[in-house]
């Protein structure tokens, strides 16, 4: 296989607008396509650590994530009344910036998008692809609009419900981890400069992390057992019913969720592919190769790294060697994020067979802070 010159982006997203930028950094012709016309993001709040501020330092946008978001010291592991057991501070991965981040999805989309946009990175919207026949020397692609394209390889990054993922690996699908998360935006009180987990209780645990000067966001990741679908207009009442019993700081946020409309609830569904990720010219990150739960507020981040790693191993190799460096390089790492998120998640439901969350996190914050 020779090196690829020109690849095709499926999924306009956290992973792949990072896998375009950081293509198009490299030298190398590529383009997007996302289904969605509107191009729109949950407005929700993501935790993000040092590696994900160090991997999107590399795409030049470290600095304007920064100010779109709240930089806070760290995690702090708390009792239901708000005490504080445990602080992990973070350590910066990159000289001036931050090691932890707070911000919205909707803030972190802009800096992307923004960047596609500066970069003149081709990105149609509405579209995405109707088939995919890999030729062995390139890949022909046929998309809903009724146009075509020839690519020297294809990049699935289209999220934990992946089109491109069904179509290699027909057989991977999210399952269901017992638990689901909800998440509400509150003022945040002026004097908080961390994120906080509060842990003991029964089947979840619940915490918030700073946004803005003047937002922060609430989330409580709770066993729900048949994986209820709920109505819309109860949303708040639930949610609320789950905050009950916490103190401190997250027992007054938890007044503030009034509104059913605000409330973001999804079930929690991982879907951790084993290596390789890729069949001949196609290849997936981010979600699409290994969705994994919140628990450690990693899953940006991760598609952000496998985004910067494609695009140094695309530029330094030809296609067949560099997909082989690129899971050499990213597979353990994603495995591990993956599989301990959902651990902490069965240590949750099930806490006569829990290890200690406190250590686990810890050990994996300062693993993730190594380069890759």
């Amino acid at each position: 296989m020779s090196k690829a010159r020109n690849i095709l982006v499926i999924g306009g997203g956290v992973g792949g607008l990072a896998a375009a930028i950081g293509l198009h950094q490299q030298g190398v012709e590529v383009e997007v396509v996302e289904r969605d016309k509107d191009w729109k993001v949950y407005h929700v709040g993501i935790i993000v650590q040092a590696n994900f501020v160090r991997a999107l330092n590399v795409l030049g946008i470290g600095d304007a994530a920064v100010k779109a978001g709240y930089a806070y010291r760290g995690a702090r592991f708390c009792d239901l009344d708000g005490r504080v057991l445990k602080e992990l501070p973070g350590e910066t991965a990159v000289d001036g910036l931050p090691s932890d981040l707070g911000l919205t999805r909707p803030a972190l989309h802009k800096v992307l998008t923004e960047k596609v946009r500066e970069l003149g990175i081709p990105v149609r919207l509405g579209v995405t692809f109707e088939s995919i026949e890999d030729r062995g020397d390139r890949v022909d692609v046929s998309f809903t609009d009724g146009t075509k394209g020839s690519y020297d390889l294809v990049i699935g990054a289209d999220g934990n419900y992946s089109a491109a993922r069904k179509l290699l690996f027909p057989d991977a699908v999210p399952r269901y981890t017992g638990q689901g998360v909800w998440r509400y935006n509150v003022p945040r009180p002026q004097d908080l400069e961390w994120s906080d987990l509060y842990i003991g209780k029964d089947k979840g645990k619940a915490g918030y992390c700073p946004l803005t000067p003047e937002d922060m966001y609430i989330f409580a990741v709770f066993e729900e057992p048949g994986n209820p679908r709920f109505a819309p207009e109860t949303l708040a009442d639930e949610m609320r019913r789950r905050l009950e019993g916490y103190g401190g700081i997250l027992g007054e946020a938890a007044r503030h969720v009034t509104d059913p409309a605000l409330v973001v609830y999804r079930p929690l569904e991982a879907c951790i592919l084993p290596s390789p990720w890729y069949r001949g010219r196609v290849v997936l990150i981010g979600d699409a190769a290994h969705s994994a739960t919140p628990h450690l507020g990693q899953g940006a981040a991760m598609a952000i790294e496998d985004a910067v790693v494609l695009a140094e191993e695309i530029a330094a190799r030809d296609v067949e060697d560099a997909l082989d460096a690129f899971m050499q390089r990213r597979f353990e790492r994603a495995k591990l994020v993956g599989t301990s998120s959902i651990q902490l998640g069965e240590w949750e439901m099930h806490p006569e067979t829990a290890g200690d969350p406190i250590e686990l996190t810890d050990r994996i914050r300062k693993a993730l802070a190594e380069p890759v």
